[in-house]
């Protein structure tokens, strides 16, 4: 080895040595400091304790409840308090755990705490000059609207109940006629009475049609080219006038249905040439109604076919 050599040698074995010292030195005052500092100290700053008060993600009523959903676990509530808080469990439970039975318990327990039998909530009209501090609080739509589509199976007569008082809290609202319809529809098919079920149908039918009077056509071409709007709804009063044997009202709703998805189509797009077929299969039917009239009578009117059933 050249002097040369040796010296480098020597220096990096110097510099290596202080670099063991140093990380000694800094070893022992690391634990000197752990020995000697208090039991239970922490440098960390102590996190606040997270409120409904100070918590971000919890809107305050203003005076209206926030009728939306919130990530239920961001609420940080161990145990709901309130009905809008039962109502944001009961949407946990049905959107993301799926637990429908638990979800329907604590919409249940919010409409107890949000009721207008009990004094618990009020129908908002107006502003008025408390507006900011009612006493008691609005009614939620929205848990309304929830339960009762959980019970529409089960118990169609609650469900339209509470649709009823969603209709009062916003009679603007959307598919809540159509929902409506649906339970009556439900309620029909689960008589033996016939009369009864007629009765039902025909309570459906205005449901149907006030869902329609919400969402008329735009009556200008060069804003929308659609002569009809809500498909779905023509559709299902299409297949209940059949059943009742109104057939040329029936053949009117499929034709509506075209309308409507002439330009949007159909989820179910199946459905459009089924339509096109079961009008040629109705107006035949009326053809065939038309023959075997007897002599001397015709066939029911439109005007008093609509009628007779009303009046029940």
């Amino acid at each position: 080895m050249t002097p040369t050599h040796k010296s480098l040698f020597a220096g990096f074995c110097s510099l290596a040595l202080m670099i063991l010292s140093i990380g000694s030195s800094q070893q022992r005052g690391l634990s000197q400091q752990q020995t000697t500092a208090p039991l239970g100290a922490s440098d960390a700053p102590a996190q606040r304790q997270v409120t409904r008060e100070n918590n971000p993600n919890y809107p305050a009523r203003n005076p209206f409840y926030f009728e939306g959903k919130i990530d239920y676990e961001l609420l940080g509530i161990d145990e709901p308090a309130n009905a809008w808080e039962y109502m944001q469990r009961g949407i946990f439970r049905q959107d993301d755990q799926e637990n429908y039975r638990e979800a329907i318990r604590d919409y249940q327990r919010a409409l107890e705490l949000n009721n207008t039998e009990n004094g618990t909530c009020q129908i908002v009209t107006a502003v008025t000059e408390n507006f900011n501090t009612l006493d008691p609080a609005p009614c939620i739509f929205t848990l309304r609207l929830r339960l009762g589509y959980l019970l529409i199976h089960d118990e169609p007569e609650e469900s339209i109940r509470l649709f009823r008082e969603v209709l009062e809290i916003d009679p603007l609202r959307l598919e809540v006629h159509f929902l409506i319809a649906e339970a009556f529809e439900f309620l029909a098919e689960e008589t033996a009475d016939k009369q009864e079920r007629t009765a039902l149908y025909w309570k459906a039918i205005e449901e149907f049609q006030a869902e329609l009077a919400l969402t008329p056509p735009v009556d200008n071409p060069e804003l929308s080219p659609d002569q009809a709007n809500n498909a779905h709804t023509h559709w299902l009063l299409a297949e209940i006038h059949e059943k009742l044997g109104r057939y040329n009202e029936a053949i009117e709703a499929f034709e509506n249905y075209l309308k409507a998805t002439r330009w949007h189509s159909d989820v179910l797009p199946w459905r459009i040439q089924l339509a096109e077929k079961k009008i040629e299969e109705l107006r035949g039917m009326v053809q065939a109604q038309a023959v075997s009239a007897p002599a001397g009578r015709t066939a029911p009117s439109r005007a008093r076919a609509r009628a007779a059933p009303r009046s029940q």
